[in-house]
């Protein structure tokens, strides 16, 4: 446990968390949105900071990044917890553990023994992944700073909704990321996430002007995202808005957690998709999850 980051004390105990753009007003004794951040006699707490629920050593390939550091491995790790809800999440079974009022668990961990492990296992890059590295950011934060000193790159796997000054304290330490991507409207994020897409969009945008290497995927999701006009204005925004160089990944969907019943994606559509993005001009198009 530590104290968050970006916070704000209120009147009556209060606290109104600044790290993701649902900014919660947090009464005492409450937890947030996510369920990992606590108010205690007015001072807000990261509960899940040094707890790891999963650790693992991926191929980078696996985030997806295809275009950063490709053939290696990274260290990889979370916490649970998530600050979206996405009904066909594909690791539903952590990132959505945590409940507020239930302990936070996982193994115990300090930043410095992520990055012991990560040299011990000769990877080049530690990736916080899995779940949402947004609401772990104080532990995230602390491995990052500890590995840049170690020579090892960090990588981001998120969702992307944040708050420009959560992404301003991880950018000078973040070396690649890749942004979930599931619409350019609130058409999808509301109804299926519990978000708004704007935020995603700007943190896309951020991250790709401040220099940092950027990959951008979309899960399609038979009925809620591949209709050939959503695939078109997100194949339109990051060839016209963020750059035709950033990569773009078009994943298949398996039927899973809130959505047992959905048809597996089409190779058809996945096709399509890509050549949605191709039209637009992207020069990196790949299909994943096939």
């Amino acid at each position: 446990m530590k104290e968050a980051m970006l916070y704000e004390k209120l009147e009556d105990g209060r606290v109104r968390c600044g790290v993701c753009p649902h900014h919660c007003i947090i009464a005492e004794g409450k937890r947030g949105i996510c369920a990992v951040r606590e108010n205690r006699e007015g001072t807000l707490y990261a509960l899940n900071y040094g707890k790891a629920i999963a650790v693992a050593i991926d191929p980078i390939e696996k985030k997806p990044l295809n275009h950063f550091l490709p053939g290696t491995t990274a260290y990889s790790f979370a916490t649970i917890g998530c600050n979206l809800r996405c009904l066909w999440c594909q690791n539903w079974a952590i990132s959505q553990a945590s409940k507020p009022d239930r302990p936070i668990y996982g193994e115990d961990i300090s930043p410095a023994e992520h990055v012991r492990r990560a040299l011990a296992a000769k990877c080049p890059s530690i990736a916080y992944t899995y779940t949402e590295p947004i609401i772990f950011v104080e532990y995230a934060l602390d491995t990052m700073k500890l590995a840049r000193e170690a020579g090892l790159k960090n990588i981001w796997k998120t969702a992307g909704y944040a708050t420009k000054e959560t992404l301003d304290a991880i950018i000078p330490y973040l070396d690649a990321v890749n942004v979930d991507l599931k619409g350019t409207d609130d058409e999808v994020y509301k109804e299926y996430c519990g978000g708004t897409a704007q935020p995603v969009l700007d943190t896309i945008k951020h991250f790709h002007a401040a220099g940092v290497h950027l990959e951008i995927a979309t899960l399609v999701v038979p009925g809620v995202n591949d209709r050939p006009d959503q695939l078109e204005r997100m194949a339109r925004f990051i060839a016209e808005e963020v750059g035709k160089e950033v990569p773009w990944h078009v994943n298949r969907f398996f039927p899973g957690w809130k959505m047992p019943d959905t048809a597996i994606t089409p190779m058809e559509t996945l096709e399509k998709a890509a050549a949605l993005g191709k039209k637009f001009g992207l020069q990196h198009v790949h299909i994943g999850n096939a």
